[in-house]
């Protein structure tokens, strides 16, 4: 039911979501194997940089709804502990000790969008859909969405996405600076894993590098993790509400 693939090749380690067949939906099994990966990732001093990509030319489409219950009582150890390890996971990328870059192509769309958004720089396909689109759906955001969302488009775009429900291409992501580069589809992968081999040169440096820059700029308003739990109680709030209607 989906699996976290993890590959070390000069210098770069390559994060793929796997589950082609629900256009690579998380589990939170997932979850629990991406933060594996993020700790031998860190393990490796051979190791200066981190690429995050999709399966089968889409990057991620948000929770695996054939393990995601809404209508279940949120605030149960179980399905707090379930939904938890998904959210572990887009906080434990954003701390690798090495730069990342999030390779978009497809669709990344709710959860998705967050693990896009969890990664230092990220290059996307011109006709990729970023889409947060929580509240179409009935639901309170998660995963600390405005604020991550927040420290790279800014307040505007943020509030486009995340209280609008409005959807984006790659070429707009990179006019708002949600992403770098936005490149033809069949480039995407190729273009951020020539972006990683720079900092992968020297990972004791790149280490070094990263650890400063998100010291100094980190994301604005309350800290991450804090975002993370801030947003939980209404989420579960609200998926218990659109199960009920």
């Amino acid at each position: 039911m989906g699996s976290i693939v993890l590959d070390k090749t000069d210098g770069v380690a390559t994060l793929t979501v796997d589950s082609p067949e629900v256009k690579n939906g998380l589990t939170p099994q997932m979850g629990r194997e991406l933060v594996a990966a993020c700790e031998e990732i860190d393990a490796d001093p051979q190791i200066g940089a981190a690429v995050v990509r999709g399966a089968g030319g889409t990057f991620c489409s948000g929770a695996d709804r054939r393990t995601w219950n809404p209508g279940a009582d949120q605030a149960a150890d179980g399905t707090f502990q379930e939904t938890g390890a998904v959210y572990k996971a887009f906080v434990r990328v954003g701390n690798l000790a090495v730069p990342t870059i999030a390779a978009v192509r497809g669709a990344a769309v709710g959860a998705g969008i967050n693990l896009m958004l969890a990664t230092d720089l990220r290059v996307v396909a011109t006709d990729a859909r970023l889409l947060a689109g929580f509240l179409r759906i009935g639901l309170h955001p998660g995963g600390g969405f405005f604020t991550i969302a927040g420290r790279t488009a800014g307040r505007e775009a943020t509030a486009a996405m995340g209280l609008f429900s409005q959807e984006v291409d790659g070429r707009r992501a990179a006019e708002i600076g949600m992403a770098w580069a936005a490149v033809p589809d069949a480039d995407v992968e190729d273009t951020a894993h020539r972006f990683a081999a720079e900092p992968a040169k020297d990972p004791a440096l790149a280490r070094e590098a990263v650890r400063s820059f998100r010291t100094e700029l980190g994301p604005p308003g309350i800290g991450w993790d804090a975002a993370v739990e801030f947003e939980r109680a209404t989420q579960m709030w609200s998926q218990r509400r659109r199960n009920s209607r």
